[in-house]
């Protein structure tokens, strides 16, 4: 093979794996980020324990930690860990502290875009940023369909939710932040 044939052939190669990665994993991510004004092993416990779990919103929660594990959680304070609207999250790699990888094992019966989620995982980052923890959500695998879209959109605004909401109690303590007035 001469050289200009190889140069040909290393441009074809990496033009093919650049298609194949933007056809397997759709359109962009979608990020939300945030921070919490508490210790990274602090914020790793709200999303890794059953009792940690219910500061993210949700009114009933059980964890089971492992490669494989489950996410449990019901959003309605009346229902039960188990029936159709129940939450199914499954762990699929983490690291202590570091980054939780999930994928919606199962959505609520209720849930409008239950078409776009097939093919798609969440992967939380926990990161260090003095005394408070960076919070990175990525959600990947959305393709480009109105339905992956639809709930890509929806995960967009509720990641923003949970992020503040989680973040609220630990607020009064932050250092670089000034009480807002009326509060």
């Amino acid at each position: 093979m001469t050289g200009g044939t190889r140069r040909r052939t290393r441009a074809l190669l990496t033009a093919a794996a650049g298609w194949f990665a933007a056809a397997a994993w759709g359109a962009e991510p979608q990020v939300t980020e945030g921070f919490v004004n508490a210790p990274v092993a602090e914020v790793w416990r709200l999303f890794t324990t059953s009792e940690g779990y219910l500061a993210t919103g949700a009114a009933k929660a059980e964890v089971r930690l492992a490669i494989g594990g489950e996410i449990r959680s019901h959003y309605d304070p009346k229902g039960t860990l188990g029936d159709p609207e129940t939450i199914v999250n499954e762990i699929l790699a983490y690291e202590p502290e570091r980054m939780l990888a999930l994928r919606i094992k199962q959505a609520p019966a209720s849930f409008p875009h239950r078409d776009g989620i097939a093919g798609t995982w969440t992967v939380i980052y926990f990161n260090p940023a003095g005394d408070m923890t960076q919070v990175r959500i990525v959600g990947l695998g959305y393709d480009d369909s109105p339905a992956a879209q639809a709930a890509r959109k929806f995960f967009a605004d509720g990641n923003r939710w949970t992020l503040d909401h989680i973040a609220k109690p630990y607020w009064p303590n932050c250092k670089l932040c000034e009480k807002e007035p009326g509060n």
